[in-house]
């Protein structure tokens, strides 16, 4: 079969990208800006705000390995889809909760992953639908970040080992680093 690809936004992509770069039939991860309107924005204009881009990822799958729905489902549980605009001390439109689907089909497992998560949510979910758009690279040293600089970065180290934890405790079976420890 064929890989798919999905395209989520959920706060700083150094973050998401470490998540999914540990799950099981994941096979590449590319951080990323989508849904803005400014054409090959850099990171600088991204994080400025003002080019109504999300940071993004790009993932590559499986889906032999790894449903559709299941990578929404941890893709939920690591992140906070009720905080509007924000994930954690991270603020603007630019670390929006998001989804862009590439198919009809991933668009109606979206909104059945949403009333999944918002059925034991503790608020109201804010993740958005969007359009998929222009997806734009991010800058090459922003690419598999906690792998080459992010185990030096207090930020990092701060908000991405919580997220690693959370996927290899509630999802131990399709995290890589839980199925070989």
């Amino acid at each position: 079969m064929e890989s798919e690809v999905a395209t989520l936004a959920g706060g700083c992509f150094w973050c998401t990208e470490a998540v999914f770069n540990d799950v099981i039939g994941v096979t590449k991860v590319e951080s990323g800006y989508i849904g803005g309107d400014v054409p090959n924005p850099t990171y600088k204009q991204v994080c400025g705000g003002d080019t109504g881009h999300a940071e993004a990822i790009r993932i590559t799958f499986d889906p032999e390995q790894l449903h559709y729905g299941d990578l929404l489902d941890i893709f939920f549980a690591t992140h906070d889809p009720t905080q509007l605009n924000r994930q954690g001390n991270d603020v603007g439109t630019q670390y929006r909760s998001a989804i862009f689907p590439h198919s009809e089909e991933q668009e109606t497992e979206a909104r059945a992953a949403m009333a999944r998560t918002g059925a034991t949510s503790s608020g109201p979910i804010v993740t958005t639908i969007e359009p998929l758009s222009q997806w734009y690279p991010a800058e090459d040293y922003h690419q598999e970040y906690w792998e080459t600089s992010g185990r030096s970065n207090p930020y990092c180290m701060a908000v991405i080992p919580p997220k690693l934890q959370k996927l290899r405790k509630s999802f131990a079976a399709r995290s890589k680093a839980a199925v070989t420890a």
